[in-house]
Order: C-alpha cells, then structure tokens, then sequence
C-alpha cells in the first residue's frame, strides 16, 4: 500500500523517523510541525504543513482539504502539571482530528504514547501499584490521570464518530535524532560523554542500582516507524494497542561501558549513589558553547540538545522494565535492532551532522 500520510510531529524523533519510512516506501507524505522549517529528517520530499494544534481555527485552516490515507500522532507538549498535560494534550489530538473531518477525515490514525500507560504520569512515576512486567497490553489503565488516556480517548470518540481505524503505539525510552526534543536520551547521553572527555570528569551512569543491575528495553526510532506503518496498513492490526521495542533486553551495567568505549572513555565504577544529570550537567552550557564554536558544531545551545530530566526519570527508576512483545509478534510484526547498534548509530549520525564532535 502507498498512499497519502500526514506525520504528526514532523521535526521530532519519531516523526522525523516515520516520515523518512514513509517517502523511502512511496508515500506522499505531509509533515506537520509548529515550525516546518526545521524538520530533523531534512528531507525535501516532506510538504511542510505548519500549525500550531492548540488553535482550533489555525489547525483546521492548515488541513483544509487534507484527506490522508493515514495519521501518525508522534507529538505531545509537557506541562507543569498532569492536569495541565491532560488539557493541553487532548484538545491537540483533538483539533486535529476534528480539523481533518471537513475533508473527510483520515482512513486510520496511529497514536504514539509510550510506557507510562503502565509505569503512570510523570507527577506519579513508576509509584503505587504497578503491573507485573513484562508489560503486557491487555493489562488495563492505572487507576490514576494520566495524558496517554486523555489522548487515547479523544481518538476512540472520532473513530467512533468519523469511521477511521486506530492504533496505538508504546515505545519504550526512544533512540533517535532530533533537536529540541524533551525526551531524548541517547543525544543526552552523546552530550554528557563528550562533556566528560572535554573536561576529565568521571563518567558515571547516573541513575539506581535497580536499573544499573536490572533488565531493560528500548525502542530505536526506525523500528517504531516500521511497526507505524505495518500497523496502518495490515488489517489484523488495527484497532489495537501494540507495546514496541528493539527485541533484545539488557543491563546497563553492561551498555554503560558499550557506550563509554564508543567515546574513547573509561567507565566509572558504579557505588549505587544516584548522580542526576540534571546536577551534573547544571553548569555545562558554557563549556559547551565553548566545545561547540571550537569545533565547528552546528548547535552551541546545550538545552536544544540534551534533556537530562527526562534521562534522569528513565535511570532513577527504582524498577525493572520489560516489555512484552508478543502480541504484534502473532500478527506478523517481526522486526528487530539490537539496542547497542541503535546508539552507536545514533551516535555515528550526530557525529556526521556536526551536533557532536
């Protein structure tokens, strides 16, 4: 099947990554962003569609005339509360969803969420009573607000109303490239790497001893777009949530010294003391800049490349996560990308854009 997409969140990780898919596949492919500009992927072959989702009016004048095939939602924005998160969240899916109704609305419409569906909102992370991991889809809601929810049901209310089909998407932690995103580790990671080599500092893994000894998953941005695009176009798989991830488990202890080696550094020795890259990294802007301008590199601003609170979440985390895969497995979803490669390739990339020396 090829047909017309519109990529929701154009410019960041996963919308970046889907939108490449999607032109490599054949599709027509419209991205989506606040600012079309400065989509990560670069591609000429996107058709910029500039909108801001929280201006109702706006969004629908955007999509005037806009029937696609399919709709992969990849964005969000953070709030300072899960209230507000909640409001600002769901009336983005939407705007959206009733901005495309006037053309017909779209054949089906992919949500990307993630694995707070069972861990819980960032207000209540990984707290309370959690499911058994691994996590698994048929497990139900947490019994706590939650955006992932809010978005999830403004979805199913327009499916029910306009006809289109759905899927919804949970990745694990994902690998990608993007500038200014909220959530992105393995930049993070890249960055404080390179901070330690610049400066001798010791590099150590920053989070608990559960998730250093523990076993865990991630998502590579590329393989969530393959399971995106499978999901829009197989029968058997719409209408459904699919957890997704790489396919391989393991522990930091061991990809914590994987990573280190690719940047020419010696691992410091964990003692289980929790060293947040938030304070680590609290005064390393100027030091960057400086490493930046020295080296030619293409973003001196050290907040539109690294978001240590977020890396700080996903390693302080005081449980084991696995996700199960099985489901989209059944159904034909067989894709797989060992989770070292992922980074060493996300880092080979942002050595050849000049985002990091």
């Amino acid at each position: 099947m090829k047909g017309t997409a519109l990529v929701v969140g154009a410019s960041g990780i996963v919308g970046s990554a889907t939108a490449e898919l999607l032109l490599e596949e054949g599709w027509t492919v419209h991205g989506l962003a606040r600012r079309p500009g400065r989509q990560a992927g670069g591609s000429s072959g996107i058709l910029p569609v500039a909108a801001d989702l929280q201006d109702a009016a706006a969004t629908a004048a955007a999509l005037a005339g806009l029937r696609p095939d399919a709709v992969f939602i990849t964005t969000w924005l953070r709030q300072d509360s899960e209230a507000e998160n909640i409001r600002v969240n769901a009336a983005m899916v939407r705007n959206l969803l009733d901005g495309l109704r006037p053309a017909g609305g779209a054949g089906h419409v992919a949500l990307v969420t993630g694995l707070k569906h069972y861990l819980g909102p960032f207000e209540a992370y990984g707290k309370g009573k959690l499911p058994q991991t691994p996590f698994r889809e048929e497990q139900g809601r947490l019994d706590v607000e939650n955006f992932y929810y809010a978005q999830e049901d403004e979805v199913f209310a327009a499916a029910a109303r306009d006809g289109f089909t759905w899927s919804v998407h949970r990745p694990h932690t994902v690998i990608g490239k993007a500038v200014g995103n909220a959530m992105n580790m393995g930049t993070t990671l890249a960055v404080y790497a390179t901070l330690c080599r610049e400066t001798g500092r010791p590099f150590r893994f920053p989070g608990s001893a559960a998730q250093w000894n523990g076993l865990t998953d991630m998502t590579d941005a590329r393989l969530l777009a393959r399971q995106l695009l499978w999901a829009a176009t197989t029968p058997a798989a719409r209408n459904e949530a699919f957890n997704v991830v790489n396919g391989d488990v393991f522990r930091w202890s061991w990809m914590w010294g994987r990573i280190a080696n690719w940047f020419g550094l010696e691992p410091a020795p964990f003692d289980g003391t929790v060293r947040p890259l938030e304070e680590q990294m609290a005064g390393d802007a100027p030091t960057w800049r400086h490493i930046a301008e020295r080296e030619g590199l293409a973003e001196p601003d050290l907040g539109r490349l690294a978001s240590p609170w977020h890396t700080d979440a996903d390693l302080g985390r005081p449980i084991e996560v696995v996700t199960d895969m099985s489901k989209s497995r059944r159904l034909g979803f067989t894709a797989y990308q060992p989770t070292d490669d992922a980074f060493f390739d996300l880092f080979a990339q942002l050595r050849a854009d000049r985002l990091i020396p």
